[in-house]
């Protein structure tokens, strides 16, 4: 799918984490890739992350259920106002999936994943904000999007248990969207999305930025579980000071040393990054090939003019470490890269869903042991 009436250098510049914006007929042709019937489906599948949010008419509240649902449960809610919500359908839907590819001008390692949901008349989460960006693809009918002020950490929210509902929220820009149409949301917009049809369909193409926290806790915990028990502080040469409750200045430059040093290793820091945002949304779900292929048997395949497609669920990226090698990032692993015909092949392979390799990179042992690696995790198939 490509977009139409879209400047991305203007885009970046004006609007990119700064302001939202609308994008009117955005498609050079639009279609929904997905049916309300096989996103119920979805929902009702075990391992699949969804939600199903009714509006109660007693208070105008929200209730959550979490799936899997049953599929009973659809022709018991009547004319209620409800949303449901599947997160990560890309990774069981390739033309869900495709929705991604006109936004890979942004990082490969900022993207989460597309969710998708489906309203009735009315329905709605209500007014929230996010802490990462998204875009809003409009599917079938048609939704009124509010935009309202900036928020943070401090903002008053409603108690509820499972939605992080504003306490105040005031309009400042509105839109109905038509399918095709689509709304670009930065973090920390308020906005509230309402269907104004039935069989409201929306496609929520979601970014990742991970929290100052985040980032130091889980860089922490990888040093910690590789630090030995004996790297401890000494001081061979103490001498006697005059107050023993005394912590000076020497000992805190020295135990700071001991910290900085560790945390200012940025080879290390930029290997654990690599793997770490390469870890697949759900890390448990297992995608690998129901037998293992050689690296011989995959060559004859490829060698036959079959192309390499990467798993939707994969994540893949890579670090430049000089002129000559990289470190490539496949679904939290790190693969150093040296050869000119790997490198060749990492670059490939990041840059696009489906690779067809030549000759010459067919025939190279370390591109083939990459390929077999990959194939057998389930992070590559086949276009069989």
């Amino acid at each position: 799918m490509q977009l139409i009436n879209f400047d991305t250098a203007t885009f970046l510049r004006d609007n990119w984490q700064k302001k939202p914006l609308l994008i009117k007929n955005s498609w050079a042709a639009w279609s929904d890739p997905l049916e309300p019937d096989d996103l119920a489906g979805l929902a009702c599948e075990e391992g699949l992350e969804s939600r199903l949010i009714t509006q109660t008419t007693a208070d105008g509240g929200w209730v959550v259920e979490h799936g899997p649902l049953g599929e009973e449960r659809f022709g018991q809610l009547g004319d209620k106002q409800w949303t449901l919500l599947v997160q990560a359908v890309d990774h069981y839907v390739p033309s869900v999936a495709a929705l991604i590819e006109p936004f890979r001008f942004i990082p490969n390692w900022r993207i989460d994943d597309v969710m998708v949901s489906y309203a009735t008349q009315g329905g709605g989460v209500g007014p929230h904000f996010d802490q990462y960006d998204v875009f809003l693809i409009q599917g079938a009918g048609q939704r009124r999007w509010q935009i309202g002020a900036v928020c943070d950490s401090g903002t008053a929210t409603l108690p509820h248990e499972d939605l992080r509902l504003l306490a105040d929220f005031e309009v400042t820009e509105e839109w109905i969207c038509e399918p095709g149409d689509i709304l670009y949301v930065p973090p920390g917009f308020s906005h509230n999305g309402v269907a104004v049809s039935d069989h409201c369909m929306t496609y929520s193409v979601g970014f990742r930025a991970p929290s100052r926290s985040e980032l130091i806790g889980d860089w922490v915990d990888d040093m910690l579980a590789e630090m030995k028990d004996d790297d401890r502080y000494n001081d061979p040469q103490l001498t006697a000071q005059d107050n023993p409750g005394e912590i000076r200045q020497d000992a805190v430059d020295a135990l700071h040393k001991m910290v900085t040093d560790k945390m200012a290793d940025r080879v290390a820091f930029a290997r654990w990054f690599g793997e770490y945002s390469s870890t697949p949304k759900y890390p448990d779900t297992d995608w690998g090939a129901e037998e293992s292929a050689s690296a011989e048997h995959l060559r004859e395949i490829l060698t036959s003019g079959q192309s390499l497609l990467r798993n939707p669920a994969s994540r893949f990226s890579y670090i430049r470490q000089h002129s000559n090698s990289l470190l490539l990032f496949v679904d939290g692993e790190s693969f150093p890269c040296t050869d000119s015909k790997a490198i060749a092949f990492a670059e490939s392979l990041c840059a696009q869903d489906r690779i067809a390799l030549n000759q010459e990179l067919i025939q190279s042992e370390d591109v083939m042991s990459l390929v077999t690696t990959f194939y057998n995790q389930g992070s590559l198939t086949c276009d069989l």
